[in-house]
């Protein structure tokens, strides 16, 4: 089987809210990789950062992907899983959708940065060089990119519904 979709993208383009709407509309679970290493490890993101480094967040971040790609979900993926050449090739074989922001429309939903560990310093340049260096690599994984600027959560679900196409015939 496999998820319905993946959604892909930087932080703050709504993945996870997206990715719940979606699965709402669906009637399917939601599954967020993010959440799952926070729940997998007991700890924030940004706890998981501080304590095992980038590297170690990153080995629970790929278990978490794995075990995503195998459920009939709508899934969100973490703004880096796409850096890990496995998920990129584990990725071609179910849809996926990238969602697009920028920085304005992203910088409110972000919120404080905080928790963000990417992105401690000055946060809108982080956020600029960390999009600048994955902008290719979810351009590479999608079918489809939904530009979200501007656009309630409620509209870019409905156009992740209609990039996707109608439901395969089981």
């Amino acid at each position: 089987m496999g998820p319905r979709v993946v959604l892909v993208g930087p932080m703050g383009s709504g993945k996870s809210t997206v990715a719940a709407l979606v699965a709402a509309l669906l009637g399917a679970p939601a599954l967020d990789t993010d959440a799952a290493v926070e729940a997998a490890a007991g700890r924030t993101v940004a706890e998981v950062f501080a304590e095992a480094g980038e590297a170690g967040f990153r080995a629970l971040e790929r278990a978490a992907v794995r075990a995503a790609l195998a459920s009939d979900a709508v899934v969100s993926l973490g703004g880096g899983a796409v850096l890990d050449p496995a998920t990129r090739a584990d990725l071609a074989a179910v849809p996926v959708v990238a969602l697009a922001v920028s920085w304005r429309c992203a910088a409110p939903r972000i919120g404080d940065a905080a928790s963000r560990p990417l992105l401690a310093g000055d946060p809108r340049a982080r956020w600029e060089a960390v999009q600048a260096a994955r902008a290719a690599l979810y351009r590479e994984v999608a079918d489809a990119v939904v530009d979200t600027d501007d656009r309630s959560s409620e509209r870019v679900a409905a156009e992740v519904l209609r990039v996707l196409g109608p439901p395969a015939a089981g």
